[in-house]
């Protein structure tokens, strides 16, 4: 059985199927032109037509932002998660683990350099963000990352050489995963942990809040139990 969706306004349909199994179809059909505040003059044919193809678009848009979250969040958990590409065994990378911040943040240092960048320049930015000295970041060490950043897409190799440079995929993700870490999730925990944030601040206020309003109800469920 073929699902198709409908949506209603007042006399106007919106039907979505697949026609014929092959191709996704929106049909607008609008059978009260009252509805819009237009009369049924064939003169009015085209502001009609207008608001069909406006509303098909509108439909479509919902579902595209839909789909973008999905596919978003299959990303996510691929770079969270070990996994297996193409018959390698590739470690995570996630986001609170500070060789991968470190990672992310030195990454981002290279973008704009037209050679890419070597082993060696990219274990130097990555031993002085992790704070620790640079013979302790062994060649082999750094490969091991290299690897696991190129099997996961971020960077790639560039061709007859020893370098690498930062894919889109990578630039985007490096970008969003350190501001997002370092200006969301670490500093709003801290600002919601009573025992990391003694000053007083507006959000905290707000958990302290609704701290109270759940023991409030669980209180009288209770009594009223």
């Amino acid at each position: 059985m073929i699902p198709s969706l409908h949506l209603d306004y007042k006399g106007t349909r919106i039907k979505q199927y697949h026609k014929e199994g092959q191709a996704l179809r929106t049909e607008t059909t609008i059978n009260n032109t009252r509805d819009f505040y237009f009369g049924k003059s064939l003169h009015n044919l085209p502001a009609l037509r207008k608001i069909g193809f406006q509303a098909n678009r509108r439909v479509l848009q919902v579902q595209t932002m839909t789909q973008d979250s999905i596919l978003a969040e299959e990303t996510l958990q691929q770079l969270q998660r070990p996994r297996t590409v193409q018959g390698q065994r590739v470690s995570a990378l996630r986001l609170a683990d500070p060789i991968v911040q470190a990672l992310w943040n030195a990454l981002l240092m290279y973008d704009l350099l037209p050679a890419g960048f070597s082993n060696r320049q990219l274990r130097t930015h990555l031993a002085q963000l992790l704070g620790q000295p640079e013979e302790t970041f062994t060649q082999g060490r750094m490969s091991y990352h290299l690897r696991r950043l190129r099997l996961h897409r971020l960077i790639q190799r560039i061709p007859k050489t020893h370098r690498y440079r930062l894919t889109h995929f990578g630039l985007r993700t490096s970008v969003f995963c350190t501001r997002s870490y370092a200006r969301i999730f670490r500093h709003g925990l801290g600002m919601v942990l009573p025992a990391t944030s003694p000053v007083a601040n507006a959000l905290l206020r707000c958990f302290h809040k609704l701290a109270q309003h759940i023991n409030s109800w669980v209180d009288h469920t209770k009594i009223a139990a």
